[in-house]
């Protein structure tokens, strides 16, 4: 999430509850009880937001794993298909030649 972006969240949080104490000052309620009233409601916004985020950190499903997952498939996807092509161009002998070096390799690890 961008600066901007928190920004303008809080800024919309704070228009919501002088919206939230005009509303139930209109309904009939006196100051002090539109003020607790419109403050209960934000802070069970403030705690449901919260608890989304908690919920998306233990579930995994953050905005940048998801980003860095889609981001190492198409590394992988790109990768996987820069050497296959590179393969491919090998001649016959480099090929036997790179399949034992990756055997040797592989018996001493």
């Amino acid at each position: 999430m961008t600066r901007a972006r928190v920004i303008q969240l809080g800024l919309l949080i704070l228009l919501l509850g002088g919206v939230g104490y005009i509303l139930f000052r209109l309904l009939g309620l006196d100051e002090v009880s539109s003020g607790i009233a419109a403050e209960a409601v934000l802070v069970f916004i403030v705690i449901a937001w919260t608890g989304s985020y908690f919920l998306r950190v233990v579930t995994g499903k953050m905005t940048f794993i998801e980003q860095r997952k889609r981001y190492r498939q198409a590394y992988d996807q790109l990768t996987n298909s820069k050497l296959e092509a590179k393969f491919a161009s090998m001649s016959q002998e480099e090929k036997d030649r790179l399949i034992e070096e990756l055997e040797n390799e592989k018996n001493v690890i």
